[in-house]
């Protein structure tokens, strides 16, 4: 049963900086392609970013040169450095992982940025 659990949320000023992680079970973590996704109140959920096993990444335009996507293979763990928050990036932060056929979710945590 894999196993995903985000970390890290909270509220931010813009312009501030969270770092989020997701601490991963039950997969070969070193070889999984892992993304992050959000969700605001409204919209339906998007991909933010995703880094693959030789540690490629990809990010979604809104959030290119503010976002870095990173994995500690030795932690099984994947994380989301945010910087230069806006408004904009208030959403529930989800981490996800296709793993044998399926696909699966962390819970998410919340990520709000206001003054």
């Amino acid at each position: 049963q894999v196993r995903l659990v985000e970390s890290g949320g909270g509220l931010a000023q813009p312009g501030g900086s969270l770092r989020l992680s997701c601490a991963t079970s039950g997969m070969n973590f070193k070889i999984a392609t892992m993304a992050w996704y959000r969700q605001a109140p409204g919209k339906e959920r998007e991909l933010v970013a995703l880094i693959v096993r030789d540690g490629t990444t990809n990010y979604t335009d809104s959030v290119k040169g503010r976002f870095i996507i990173s994995r500690d293979n030795a932690r099984n763990t994947v994380y989301l450095q945010m910087n230069s928050l806006q408004p904009e990036d208030t959403a529930v932060y989800y981490c996800n992982t296709n793993w044998r056929s399926t696909s699966w979710w962390g819970k998410g945590t919340q990520v709000t940025v206001s003054s």
